[in-house]
């Protein structure tokens, strides 16, 4: 049988070789996902003080293509605070800017930086009910965010100095 386990070590080795941006998206946003039974993932990439939702994976449409000041949302909070996100209802959720959820299916989410050190960005999942991932769910997430920084790394162009 193919498990969690399995399916995060096969994502973990095709990020090692992923040839491209578009190809890193791609297999985070969708191993996200089933690696968190979730309803919806999200690789939100940082521009600076901003946060670009690169690239999507969900139910319904959320924020592929958009972009929000780091300062107002749960991404830039997980990299400027370099700490996952767990937030079993965003009803009751200060760090959550209710405007831009309302409209959605999200429930409940978590959000994991990239590098954790100096994130380069953030792995998002969502729920449509809410509730409390649990601590595999979150540890196979955070390896993933592990893998996804070691492949952007390598990717990504050096910011100027």
């Amino acid at each position: 049988m193919y498990s969690k386990d399995d399916m995060l070590r096969d994502v973990v080795a095709a990020l090692a070789r992923a040839p491209s941006l578009a190809g890193v998206q791609h297999l985070v946003r969708g191993n996200a996902r089933a690696l968190a039974d979730a309803q919806g993932a999200t690789v939100v990439l940082r521009e600076g003080d901003r946060c670009f939702y690169a690239d999507e994976d969900a139910i319904s449409p959320l924020w592929k293509g958009q972009r929000f000041p780091i300062t107002e949302c749960i991404s830039g909070w997980a990299m400027l605070y370099r700490s996952t996100a767990v937030i079993p209802d965003i009803r009751v959720d200060d760090r959550i800017p209710m405007a831009a959820y309302r409209p959605t299916f999200v429930r409940s989410l978590a959000m994991i930086p990239v590098r954790t050190a100096d994130p380069l960005g953030a792995v998002g999942v969502y729920w449509a009910t809410a509730r409390r991932p649990t601590d595999e769910q979150i540890a196979r997430l955070c390896a993933l965010a592990d893998a996804t920084g070691a492949a952007l790394e390598r990717l990504l162009p050096e910011p100027p100095q």
